[in-house]
């Protein structure tokens, strides 16, 4: 955690897209987090971490998220998939994403600001 990581913005879209997609079926409304992507890492405040190989991420409970195109598989069977600015998750939630904010259907907002997710 001693340095940060400059990337592209386009990078960092999607490294954010991932995280939040995938932080979606990790927690629910009473787990709230805010998490911090440096280089290929993923440091959230509530212990959950992560380090992003090629397109998955692994996370620090031994779980795992693959993004392939617009689909994210976590590997509890979960997935979701990318269709424009929403997100449709297989547990039956969904997600829109409007400039840095993604909003669920279950209340929770998440903003993305530089290399860090602030959700609620």
């Amino acid at each position: 955690m001693q340095r940060i990581i400059s990337i592209g913005r386009r990078s960092l879209l999607a490294m954010g897209m991932l995280l939040i997609a995938a932080l979606a079926g990790k927690f629910t409304a009473a787990h709230a987090q805010n998490c911090r992507i440096i280089g290929t890492q993923t440091y959230c405040d509530n212990g959950v971490s992560g380090q992003r190989i090629g397109s998955t991420t692994y996370w620090n409970d031994g779980s795992s998220s693959q993004r392939l195109g617009n689909f994210t598989y976590n590997s509890d069977g979960t997935s979701s998939q990318r269709i424009g600015s929403y997100s449709y998750n297989s547990d039956g939630t969904s997600s829109q994403t409007v400039g840095n904010f993604t909003y669920f259907s279950d209340g929770r907002t998440c903003h993305r600001s530089g290399n860090q997710v602030f959700c609620n």
